[in-house]
């Protein structure tokens, strides 16, 4: 089964995958008593109006009984079998035009109210994501400006909680259950939950069954696009037609921007202060503050001196979690994937589903824990996630005439291979064609399209990206990495040991994605202290 996402708005392709709650499962009517001889109603027909008919009756407290012609209900809307092994829905087969009133008087559309859970949810945390995490040790321990500063943080909290308000134990627990549990308790269709649950484990080394995995999950469906939460969409141009117009805005401003200066130490003071950066070719640039947007590996590890670091500090930072198991695999092609779960056009124009993230190998949640048990014993997945797009089906400007890009970002793959081994040219590329091969069979002729691909392993990412173990998020958005303890306790509020040096990248509060607040709320600290020196 394919399921495809749109990138502008998750409903639509929950409705698509929708399983109705206590829809019949064999449904052994009559089974379980026998017909009565006297009721409030009686419906004759178990068509789906008489369903309805009968469930509002029943509602409104008439003991009713519907009575069927044939072997099944549902009349025309019904499931059959008359191939062995084939099941069609032989007469009616698309679902759209069931009024609204009934979806919500019968309480029959389960993902609406999901969607509200989570909404509600988000409208709690998002605030958090834009404010500096409360400073316990500074509210316990430090002076009365400190404690006024983390006055702030705790205040966000409270109004978090008032946000949730009685909900709050059952939201506690989508940030600390697997999502299994969670997406159990709303929803029956395997594919539905499969699908998203992969926004649960996406960049994570972590698996469905993973206590803690529900945060990721919203981490995902946070976000904002022109006004429109949780939408998500392509930059016309790619990712660096972003970043381009991120330098413009700030060279305008009168900021300077220098490419191929790699910086190899940061420079402290006799009295251990950050005072500016020296390069790899050995120029030194001075100054009063340093924001640094690499990991927090990177930048506490590699380039600041060891013995202006506590112990302890040291050790959090060495032993922050930032494995990855995700492979990303650009692709180029010279005609549109053509699936077979929907067929292209004659013409060849992208259908709705090429603008969407579709995902394969996705039919139930044990086929994503298979492939994250496979990555722990240091194999990659025989059969793994894979979330396919196709940016070139909405901007054509990526891809020559009749050609596109394919993005696969795929789990699970570990960093180091079983017995120690590390990943080389074979690896990689027997993996790209496990995962060509698991696209060639939800989409035949995918394989002899392809022009040509870029395989980036997790040591790859981490070699050309300076990603950290590969991860996307500079490190594992588990619980004990999040708010007041990203990167580690008692510096999540962007400063670290050394006075004026700050930690402005993803490794910082509200952790990984292209959202900017670490940025942002990192610059906005260094502003106010700067003004104290």
């Amino acid at each position: 089964m394919m399921a495809a996402r749109p990138r502008r708005w998750l409903r639509a392709a929950a409705a698509a995958l929708l399983r109705i709650p206590g829809g019949c499962r064999g449904c052994h009517v009559g089974a379980a008593a026998s017909l009565k001889r006297e009721y409030d109603a009686v419906v004759i027909g178990a068509g789906h109006n008489g369903l309805v008919a009968a469930a509002y009756l029943q509602k409104g407290g008439l003991k009713t009984a519907v009575l069927e012609r044939r072997h099944l209900v549902g009349g025309a809307a019904v499931t059959e079998e008359i191939i062995p092994g084939f099941r069609f829905s032989r007469a009616s087969y698309l679902l759209s035009l069931l009024r609204p009133q009934i979806y919500s008087e019968l309480e029959l559309k389960a993902f609406p109210k999901y969607e509200a859970f989570m909404n509600r949810l988000v409208s709690a945390i998002d605030p958090l994501l834009d404010t500096c995490p409360l400073d316990v040790a500074g509210f316990s321990q430090g002076s009365l400006l400190q404690k006024l500063r983390a006055l702030r943080g705790l205040r966000a909290l409270i109004r978090a909680g008032f946000t949730l308000g009685k909900q709050l134990p059952q939201y506690y627990q989508v940030l600390t259950a697997p999502i299994s549990k969670i997406l159990d308790l709303w929803f029956e269709s395997e594919p539905l939950k499969a699908t998203l649950a992969t926004d649960a484990v996406i960049g994570a080394m972590a698996g469905p069954h993973t206590p803690g995995s529900g945060y990721v999950l919203l981490h995902h469906v946070m976000g904002e696009l022109e006004g429109r939460q949780g939408a998500w969409g392509y930059v016309a141009g790619g990712m660096g037609a972003l970043s381009q117009a991120l330098a413009n805005a700030a060279t305008a401003l009168g900021a300077e921007i220098f490419t191929e200066k790699a910086v190899a130490q940061i420079l402290l003071s006799s009295d251990g202060k950050a005072q500016g950066v020296c390069l790899q070719d050995g120029t030194e640039v001075k100054s009063r503050l340093v924001l640094s947007n690499a990991s927090p590996q990177l930048t506490f590890l590699e380039l600041t001196p060891q013995e202006q670091l506590p112990p302890e500090f040291v050790q959090r930072i060495s032993q922050f979690d930032s494995r990855s198991p995700v492979t990303k695999i650009n692709v180029a092609v010279d005609r549109l994937p053509d699936f077979r779960a929907a067929p292209n056009a004659r013409d060849g124009c992208p259908l709705p589903h090429h603008q969407c993230s579709i995902h394969l190998n996705c039919e139930d949640i044990q086929l994503l824990h298979q492939a994250f048990e496979d990555a722990c014993q240091g194999r990659p997945s025989s059969r793994p996630m894979i979330e396919l797009c196709i940016p070139s089906a909405l901007d054509p400007t990526l891809a020559p005439p009749g050609c596109h890009v394919v993005s696969l970002f795929t789990q699970y793959t570990p960093y180091t291979l079983a017995g120690g081994k590390q990943w080389d040219d074979r690896e990689r590329e027997d993996y790209a064609d496990r995962v060509f091969d698991c696209v060639e069979a939800y989409a035949p002729g995918f394989k002899a399209s392809v022009v040509g691909r870029d395989v980036l392993t997790p040591p790859d990412l981490e070699r050309i990206f300076g990603l950290p173990g590969g991860n996307i998020f500079h490190g594992a958005m588990s619980l004990d990495q999040l708010y007041f303890a990203r990167p580690v306790p008692s510096y999540s509020s962007y400063r670290s040991p050394v006075e004026g040096l700050y930690l402005c990248g993803s490794g910082a509060h509200p952790g990984g994605g292209v959202m900017g607040a670490s940025g942002r709320n990192a610059a906005r600290m260094a502003l106010e202290d700067f003004k104290k020196l």
